[in-house]
Parts: structure tokens; C-alpha cells; sequence
């Protein structure tokens, strides 16, 4: 009943902004149909506008959006739908990546910049045919939202799950919540999805991650609650998404129907979530700012493999698989080591260290090195741990930041680990493994005690 809505609408709304005017998409760059450019899938690019028009004081105050809006994107997925409708394939775009926008002609020379800007320059239609000259993909149909359908639509729906395994803070967009997994309302949802500078892993990454977690929770719950009926039910709620979505022209109800069908009888392991592979995540441009540059081979990688209409997961091209993967970045990691040569060569390997060799026992622990660490350290520690195979880990709340090895009698193996933000934030992942880690509640069942209530269902 539900659920199409939220395949939908969620995607689409998980946004920084309001309504922008109702953008056509020219039929150069969008069929009506719903076969991809070769017959091989649909894709469905969905945009939220990062706008405060038409927003009074009030709604700004309690929304926490009282910054200046950008006209631009600021939330923007490639939903590839498979020919064979049991596949889905959703794809964040980061609004800073760098590219080079669709529409030189001979009297306008080619022009680059941050592909959230591509709205402001042309609205719907640009965004589009920018999308396409950046991947090299049809896109069928475009939809775009605001952030105020999305609060909208998860108060309807009775909260949205949130999650973390620490606690979030992001006073630009109001976000303070503690650890665990959350039911929140309309209003503490958009804070999740929206929050860019939190104190862990700022920048667009994490919030994409967030953003695809909430959409994919919200669906699992939803299915958990049986909500969803027949072709008529989804009729009918796809009538209601259009009140807070809109279309390119030659997306219709037909067509959303087609799509919200195909996308409420998904099995969780064939919906897959990814963000394009970043080669350079603070690229300086003057003129326009730090931007992300996408890895060239790998998202090349990642776009044939969805002109092809094959899954993103499991294709090593897209997400390489290294010999020794480390959660953190070692050049982040302060190490205070009791053991000389093991800090030369943790140093070797990019850790920050201090050698504390020098008031190291005389007489050496037995067993394996011991790595202790603080509460909220957890991937340092990891980290280390990579890079010295069989130690023991041990959480020490009186620590400050910096990671502690205490080498013991037996000998130690460094080995170099490899740090890829792409798989901390962005590695194609299917639904069941994105899942915040308690189950959906079923109808009916009491919500957790430690949800932020929602304000119910409308």
C-alpha cells in the first residue's frame, strides 16, 4: 500500500531544499517508454532542490534550513531499474563532483563546475542531459522533490528508522543523536540525511550513506508491516507521491506505476546501493570551490556495468578488493608504540607514531602485541590491528584519542593495509547487508523505547 511511495518518494525527497517549478525534460532526453536507451533497463534519475522559496521564517526555524539556498541539486540518485524488473541499482552522484556540464555549442564553449549546478544553469532538462554526458547513460524519467514532501511523507508513514554505532552531532543541520537505532520523526529523519559537517566523517559521503540507509530501512520496515496490496493500491498511492513529486513530461502515472511495481516486489539482496568511486576528495578549483573527482576507471566501470544492465555488486573493477583493508586512514591515526622497530615500521606504512620505547619494560607481556584504545576509536584500532596481524584489542575508556600498542614477547609482523574511503562510505552494497543491525518491527508492534516518537500517522 505504502511501500511504493516510499521506494519513490524517499528517493527522491531526501533533499536540502523546496519545490523548485515544475521542470519539463525535453523528449530529446527522456523517452516516454521504459526501456533505456538499448532496451537494456530503466533509469530514473531523481533530484532534490536545495531552495528555501516560498519557506516563511517559521518553517525555516524548525526545519534548521535557515541558510541561503543554492538553486541547485543537492541530493541526486541514478535508479537503474533491470530489463527483467528484478533488479534495482540506486546510485548516488555527490553534489560536488566535478564535471563537465552538457550543452556546448559553437557560441557556448564547454564549461565545468560542481554537477549540483547544472540546475541552476538549466533546471530539469540540463541536470539531465549533464547526467547523461557524465556517465554515458540514458535517462528515462526524471523526478525532483523538496525537503518538506520528504517530512511530509515520513510523519505519514509513522517515522523513519535512523542509525548509528556512535553518537552524531552536526549543529549545521541540528542533527544530535546518540548511538543505536532510532525511530524518528519527519522532522529529526531530514536532520539525519541532510547533516554534512558531523564529528564523524564529515563531507557528502557519510550523508549519502545515511540517505540510502533511511530509504532502505524504511522499505524493510514497511514490507515487515505487509504494506503493500495490488496494482490498485499502487495506483493510488502513486497519485499521492505526485502531490509532493514532480515529473519530467514524458513521465506519467503509467510509468510510475510500472516502476513502483517493479520496485515493491524486490528481494533485498537484488537492490543494490552504491556512490560513485572518488579519486580526489578535496579537488580545489578556483572559481568554484573544493569539489570530488571521480575515479576514472572505476565509475567508468560502475556506468558500463549499468548500460550493460549487469549488478555494481561483486564487480571488482567498481570496488577493487584489497589484500589487507584497513577502516581508517593510517596518516589520521596517532600511535604511541613501546617498541622501536615496530614503530619504524608502522611509520613506514603512514601512521602517525611516537616511539615510547625508551620506558618500555625490560622484560617483554607474553603473548601478542595489545592494542588498547578510547571509547569512539574503535576504526583506529582496527586499523592497527590490520597492520599487525593476531593482536589483541582492548577498550580502555581512559585513553585519550591515541591508540596505545604494547608489544609483548612474541614476535610481530607489520604488514602495510590499504585505506579506500569509497569502501568506508560508497562500496556497492545490497539492501540486507545496508540494514541498520535490529530487525523491522512487525505491525502492530511497540516501537523501541529510545525512538524519537514521530508525530504519527496522518
Amino acid at each position: 500500500m505504502r511501500r511504493i511511495a516510499v521506494a519513490l518518494t524517499l528517493l527522491t525527497a531526501l533533499s536540502c531544499g523546496s519545490f523548485a517549478g515544475s521542470q519539463a525534460v525535453s523528449a530529446a532526453s527522456e523517452s516516454a517508454g521504459g526501456g533505456g536507451g538499448a532496451g537494456r533497463g530503466t533509469n530514473i534519475l531523481v533530484v532534490g532542490i536545495d531552495s528555501r522559496a516560498g519557506l516563511s521564517a517559521a518553517e525555516k526555524r524548525r526545519l534548521h534550513v535557515g541558510g541561503k539556498g543554492c538553486n541547485c541539486t543537492d541530493v541526486m540518485m541514478l535508479v537503474h531499474l533491470s530489463q527483467n524488473r528484478r533488479r534495482a541499482s540506486i546510485v548516488s552522484i555527490p553534489r560536488d563532483s566535478y564535471v563537465e556540464y552538457a550543452g556546448t555549442t559553437a557560441t557556448a564553449p564547454a564549461r565545468s563546475g560542481k554537477i549540483n549546478g547544472a540546475y541552476a544553469l538549466g533546471g530539469g532538462p540540463l541536470t539531465v542531459a549533464t547526467v547523461e554526458k557524465a556517465t554515458g547513460l540514458h535517462v528515462d524519467h526524471y523526478l525532483e522533490t523538496g525537503f518538506t514532501g520528504f517530512e511530509q511523507t515520513v510523519n505519514n508513514l509513522g517515522g523513519a528508522t535512523v542509525c548509528t554505532d556512535r553518537p552524531l552531532k552536526d549543529e549545521n543541520s541540528g542533527l544530535d543523536i546518540g548511538a543505536g537505532r532510532h525511530l524518528a520523526d519527519g522532522n529529526r529523519a531530514l536532520r539525519y540525511v541532510r547533516a554534512r559537517h558531523v564529528n564523524l566523517r564529515p563531507g557528502d559521503l557519510g550523508r549519502v550513506r545515511r540517505q540510502q540507509r533511511v530509504v532502505n530501512d524504511l522499505l524493510a520496515r514497511l514490507t515487515a508491516e505487509g504494506a503493500l496490496a495490488g496494482p490498485i493500491s499502487t495506483a493510488r498511492t502513486v497519485r499521492t507521491l505526485l502531490k509532493t513529486v514532480r515529473t519530467g513530461e514524458g513521465t506519467g502515472l503509467d510509468d510510475l506505476v510500472r516502476i513502483g511495481w517493479a520496485l515493491g516486489h524486490l528481494r533485498a539482496d537484488r537492490a543494490e546501493f552504491a556512490t560513485v568511486p572518488i579519486r580526489l576528495f578535496d579537488h580545489r578549483v578556483p572559481g568554484v570551490g573544493s569539489t570530488l573527482v571521480w575515479d576514472e576507471a572505476r565509475s567508468a566501470a560502475l556506468w558500463e556495468a549499468l548500460g550493460a544492465d549487469r549488478p555494481i555488486t561483486g564487480d571488482t573493477r567498481i570496488q577493487p578488493v584489497a589484500e589487507n583493508p584497513a577502516p581508517a586512514d593510517p596518516a589520521r591515526i596517532a600511535v604511541r608504540v613501546d617498541d622501536a622497530e615496530v614503530a619504524a615500521a608502522l611509520h613506514g606504512n603512514g601512521f602517525v607514531v611516537t616511539d615510547t620505547s625508551a620506558t618500555a619494560p625490560a622484560v617483554r607481556p607474553s603473548g601478542p602485541p595489545l592494542i588498547r584504545y578510547a571509547t569512539g576509536q574503535e576504526d583506529n584500532a582496527a586499523t592497527v590491528a590490520a597492520a599487525l596481524p593476531g593482536s589483541r584489542l582492548q577498550a580502555d575508556p581512559d585513553l585519550d584519542a591515541v591508540v596505545e600498542v604494547t608489544v609483548g614477547a612474541r614476535p610481530v609482523q607489520v604488514k602495510g593495509v590499504t585505506y579506500d574511503r569509497n569502501v568506508a562510505d560508497g562500496a556497492p552494497v545490497t539492501a540486507d547487508r545496508l540494514r541498520c543491525a535490529e530487525a523491522p518491527a512487525a505491525a502492530g508492534a511497540a516501537r523501541p523505547g529510545s525512538a524519537v516518537e514521530p508525530s504519527g500517522r496522518r
